[in-house]
């Protein structure tokens, strides 16, 4: 079942995607991603590329094409009771909440070996844009 919010970014077809409990699974089983261990305090965004071997990659370093974000939000932690001296102090995070997920996926029908090369057009999502 999917739960997370999805952005699509331009038209055309995008990268797979298959949600399982906290596990985030992109292309045809090429990169999978556990997003409840990216939880911080903070929010978290996993940048999702293609490489010039039209390969996913995280991260921006290794990829020359966007495919896809995800925005993990930061933990949440239940309400102290009434009473509880130590409250704060010892509180554990909630398990994530895959609906305030965001993933957002560009289209990757349109590349061709001369995207992949570094000649991105305006309708995609060029790393250096």
């Amino acid at each position: 079942m999917k739960t997370m919010k999805v952005i699509e970014k331009n038209p055309g077809r995008k990268i797979e995607y298959e949600e399982n409990k906290t596990r985030l699974t992109l292309g045809d089983d090429e990169l999978m991603l556990n997003l409840s261990r990216y939880q911080r305090d903070w929010p978290v965004k996993i940048d999702i590329c293609m490489n010039r071997d039209r390969m996913l990659v995280v991260g921006t370093g290794d990829g020359l094409y966007y495919a896809a974000q995800v925005e993990v939000p930061p933990f949440e932690y239940a309400e102290a009771l009434e009473g509880d001296d130590e409250a704060g102090s010892n509180n554990e995070p909630l398990p994530l909440d895959m609906k305030k997920v965001t993933l957002t996926l560009w289209a990757v029908d349109k590349l061709t070996h001369s995207h992949i090369a570094g000649e991105a057009t305006a309708e995609g999502g060029h790393t250096d844009a």
